[in-house]
């Protein structure tokens, strides 16, 4: 019988190991594997790409800020999305683009669209993305939350009950009916979490906020070591 292979450690506790030891090296993965995430989350949440992109840099600043305050590497992933959490909530209240009443968008997610022909199943998996984005817009925010944390990024309940400041069994209530208005708004399709493959990309990173992310890292390192 062979034995149990060890479990590999998840690439994000990996590179935030190597951060709080004082590895600079594995700043820019860490940085282009979360932006994205929180780019993803901010923005289905928020409704605008404009307030996406200031909460994953804010989102950022502040988690290179406190990196010395992580005592567990392994609750990187929900420590990350509850500082997300709170400036997407603060993005919101400030916005000047933050609706009035709840968002409803049927419209496609704004992009820059190739207007030559797309190969057919190029041009299906295009509508199965804006399909899929439009639903989980349309989800009612308390719904959206828990969807998005849980399914679309993988976190566990517990997780997901934390950065929200829910009980389990809210999260597992919401999640349920989440599910239910995805399965209705997509004709009766249920997907699972690994079937949304598309990730909606920021634009580039501005050099004088990496610069600003990677001096509060320095600064929070020194003061974790002395």
């Amino acid at each position: 019988m062979k034995g149990v292979q060890p479990q590999q450690p998840r690439p994000e506790v990996e590179l935030t190991r190597q951060l709080l030891a004082g590895d600079a090296e594995a700043f820019d993965s860490f940085v282009d594997l979360f932006r994205s995430r929180i780019f993803q989350y901010s923005f289905l949440m928020c409704g605008q790409r404009e307030d996406a992109e200031e909460v994953a840099q804010e989102t950022l600043l502040k988690v290179f800020e406190k990196i010395d305050q992580l005592r567990e590497p392994d609750r990187v992933k929900s420590w990350v999305f509850q500082i997300a959490k709170n400036a997407c909530r603060m993005m919101r209240r400030k916005s000047i683009f933050a609706p009035r009443e709840e968002i409803s968008l049927d419209e496609p997610a704004q992009q820059i669209r190739d207007s030559r022909p797309l190969p057919e199943k190029e041009a299906l998996r295009h509508e199965l993305h804006d399909q899929l984005r439009a639903a989980i817009r349309d989800l009612p925010e308390i719904y959206r939350a828990v969807f998005l944390l849980r399914d679309v990024e993988g976190l566990s309940t517990e997780e997901t009950a934390h950065i929200l400041d829910l009980s389990i069994d809210v999260v597992k209530t919401r999640l349920l009916r989440a599910r239910r208005m995805m399965r209705e708004s997509l004709g009766g399709v249920s997907r699972p979490a690994t079937a949304f493959p598309w990730r909606d990309q920021p634009g580039p990173l501005p050099p004088v906020a990496r610069i600003d992310m990677l001096t509060r890292f320095r600064k929070a390192i020194v003061a974790k070591n002395h």
